[in-house]
């Protein structure tokens, strides 16, 4: 795969994370571009990874997989700049929340192929998971490619495009309801007398150990759930609790703000 050249336009925290990913799969870093728009983050990009920061232009004249990491509304400005060094042979992927891959290929010239990926910050640990779609023109080897650019950050899983968008509210914004709900039982431990120290390494360790239970046991999470508690006991009275206040309602909500907050961006992109 490292016989092609990748280029990420638009490095933030997600366009970052696919180039560190890409070094650390042994990707080859003259085989890697990148752009910024300011100065200080170029510099900054270069010295870090040790790939060449160049503008968008010639990014795209230069390399044949662009991956898009801008924020959604920048897209629509980023084609038109770009517009005219995209040859068909290109492959575009598409890092950006809410944008179906038509957005790309009607602003691109004929028969380019789009991707459509959604990844997350546990790329960082090597721990994302990253789902990929097929868009206009996208074949199996152009599947194969993105895959093996974003294998290395975790794992990775095809799905239907119309599916998308329940993904970014599943597992593209899924680690912050994780962390917001590490946050409130670190303070609720704090509240029931622990120092914050240990609640913070409880209640993290709890976490790491259940999701490996999840991941390696195949059991289903109602069966794990119920392994721990037992009839009226604290767990019981802990999941009685939780239930009173909706948390199931509250979660459904929440994914549904999310995939709808997707569509609306994907509305407002120009």
């Amino acid at each position: 795969m490292s016989k092609h050249t990748v280029a990420v336009l638009g490095t933030g925290k997600m366009g970052e994370l696919v180039i560190s990913g890409l070094l650390r799969s042994g990707w080859p870093a003259d085989r890697l571009l990148a752009t910024a728009r300011r100065p200080a983050r170029r510099a900054e990009l270069a010295e870090r990874h040790g790939v060449r920061v160049v503008d968008n232009v010639t990014a795209a004249g230069e390399a044949d997989v662009l991956a898009i990491g801008v924020k959604p509304q920048d897209a629509g400005t980023l084609l038109d700049e770009i517009g005219g060094q995209v040859s068909a042979g290109t492959l575009v992927v598409s890092l950006c929340a809410g944008l179906p891959t038509g957005f790309f290929a009607s602003r691109l010239p004929e028969g380019t192929p789009v991707i459509r990926v959604m990844t997350n910050t546990p790329a960082l640990v090597d721990q994302a998971m990253t789902a990929i779609s097929a868009g206009p023109h996208a074949t199996d080897e152009h599947l194969a490619l993105a895959e093996a650019m974003f294998q290395p950050l975790g794992a990775t899983v095809r799905v239907p495009e119309y599916q998308q968008d329940a993904v970014t509210a599943l597992s593209g914004s899924g680690p912050a309801y994780f962390y917001l709900m590490v946050e409130a039982m670190i303070d609720a431990g704090v509240l029931l007398g622990l120092p914050r120290q240990t609640a913070h390494e409880l209640v993290v360790q709890t976490a790491i150990g259940s999701a490996t239970m999840l991941r390696d046991s195949g059991e289903h999470p109602v069966k794990l759930r119920e392994a721990v508690t037992s009839p009226a006991g604290t767990t019981a009275a802990a999941l009685r609790e939780l239930e009173n206040h909706g948390i199931r309602a509250a979660l459904l909500d929440a994914l549904s703000a999310a995939r709808d907050r997707a569509r609306e961006l994907a509305g407002q992109a120009r």
